[in-house]
């Protein structure tokens, strides 16, 4: 037999990692069509059931259980061991599409959202867990690459099953699918981790943490319901002193949700964690409203305007995958040229959507996620790096529950700057063209600073060979 390159994809999939690796992709492909295909038939739901004023909610609290379930994933997989601890994860994320699909109003909608946020944030969690306890730091951009690809399948899908449910009016039945697969990801954990992983019963459980960032989103949240500018800029700004209270708990703290130094932005895991955050916080956006917005100023189908947004997807994916072979002084270079991409790509967006103009919002989406892939697996590779090996299965845990922060915090500020543009009381062309333009406009500050925080970490002489 021939040396494995280190690094390589034999190198991956060596030493029995690939069933490992054959669930990760499992789950993460959950977790990314629920996401691309709930984005497509929103319209539809909202007409369905009423609920455009709780638009954002559909996201928003989907992103809320998924932030619970992913900030305890680390602390969870050492006590229940990865093989309950997915299979588990998996069925709650299957009951709560039951309930998505069978509920009668929009409450039971809601509260099904918030059952496969939490469920589906443990698997992607538990995901992440896996990556950084499995997986060589050599092999970190390959392995994100092909969780990328995973994002690149469901970009194609996504949107398709969402337009052609949609288009058919039988929007339930894209959760009663989910529910299938959902459990199929439940009984591939059985089979694909090993019996032995009984976890360390003892382990704590960061409740004062995991309760500062649910009222931290909430709050945000809450800003979409509060009706004027004075009240809604109260509440983000009460939600966004929560997130960053939990953050100087977290570091005094004895059972930890981020590792030793993540308040600290002159860290590695400090500037990492930030760009990540802050970043993901305002690309958010641009998958919550631009379907709605499209249909509304460009009078597309649900499908059609699936796959416009879905551009951002393909373009992480492309990107990800074209640079997954960089090496060395390469990879501080990718993490500050994807940062800037994405500011790029928020910037646009907020010039292209009230257009109702395709090709600008092709243009913007493609910055926006080839920004992403060209710098994502870089950062996550220099944070786990710049860990101590007791730490790196809190700290993988850790890229998910930042990443789903930001996201459930962005969600929820777009969804209030949205609802004080007037799309509470419909999608109206006026409505539409206002969010369009305010809902990024108010995220490019966020967007900057995560690209100051980016900068500094590709500043940093960490590198891999």
């Amino acid at each position: 037999m021939g040396t494995v390159k280190p690094g390589s994809w034999a190198d991956v999939l060596g030493e029995g990692r690939l069933p490992r690796f054959v669930l990760i992709c499992l789950g993460v492909w959950l977790n990314a069509a629920d996401s691309l295909v709930t984005a497509t038939i929103m319209p539809s739901v909202g007409k369905a059931l009423g609920g455009y004023a709780y638009f954002g909610w559909a996201t928003a609290g989907y992103l809320l259980g998924s932030v619970l379930a992913g900030a305890s994933s680390g602390l969870l997989a050492r006590r229940f061991g990865l093989r309950r601890a997915t299979a588990a994860a998996a069925a709650l994320y299957a009951l709560g599409c039951v309930m998505s699909a069978g509920g009668p109003d929009i409450w039971m909608f809601l509260a099904g959202r918030l059952l496969q946020g939490i469920g589906g944030g443990w698997v992607v969690g538990f995901c992440s867990v896996a990556i950084g306890l499995m997986f060589p730091d050599r092999t970190l951009p390959k392995v994100y690459a092909a969780i990328t690809a995973v994002w690149g399948v469901a970009s194609l899908l996504g949107p398709l099953i969402g337009g052609v449910f949609a288009d058919a009016g039988i929007w339930r039945w894209v959760f009663w699918s989910f529910a299938l697969q959902g459990l199929a990801v439940g009984a591939a954990a059985f089979v694909m981790l090993p019996k032995g992983e009984d976890g360390e019963a003892g382990t704590a459980i960061a409740w004062p943490q995991l309760g500062l960032i649910a009222l931290g989103v909430v709050a945000i949240g809450l800003a979409d319901l509060a009706g004027d500018f004075g009240r809604s800029t109260a509440l983000t700004l009460l939600g966004v002193v929560l997130l960053i209270a939990m953050v100087w708990v977290d570091e005094r703290a004895v059972a930890r949700l981020l590792p030793k130094g993540s308040s600290d932005l002159r860290t590695i895991p400090g500037s990492g964690y930030a760009a990540m955050f802050l970043l993901t916080a305002a690309s958010m956006g641009f998958g919550v409203y631009g379907p709605a917005i499209l249909q509304t100023l460009a009078g597309m189908k649900a499908l059609t305007a699936g796959y416009v947004v879905a551009a951002e997807a393909v373009a992480w994916t492309v990107a990800g995958l074209a640079v997954s072979n960089l090496t060395g002084l390469w990879s501080g270079r990718m993490i500050r040229l994807g940062a800037v991409c994405s500011t790029l790509g928020v910037g646009l967006s907020a010039l292209a959507f009230p257009t109702g103009q395709v090709w600008p919002v092709l243009v913007a989406g493609i910055a926006l996620g080839g920004g992403f892939g060209l710098s994502w697996a870089f950062m996550a590779q220099k944070v786990l790096a710049g860990l101590a090996d007791a730490e790196r299965g809190v700290g993988a845990a850790a890229i998910s529950t930042v990443r789903l922060t930001g996201s459930a915090a962005g969600a929820a500020t777009a969804a209030a700057i949205a609802n004080l543009t007037g799309i509470s009381h419909g999608l109206t062309i006026e409505a539409a063209q206002s969010a369009g333009l305010w809902v990024f406009a108010a995220a490019l500050p966020v967007a900057l600073a995560g690209l100051a925080a980016s900068w500094r970490l590709g500043s940093e002489r960490t590198t891999f060979s």
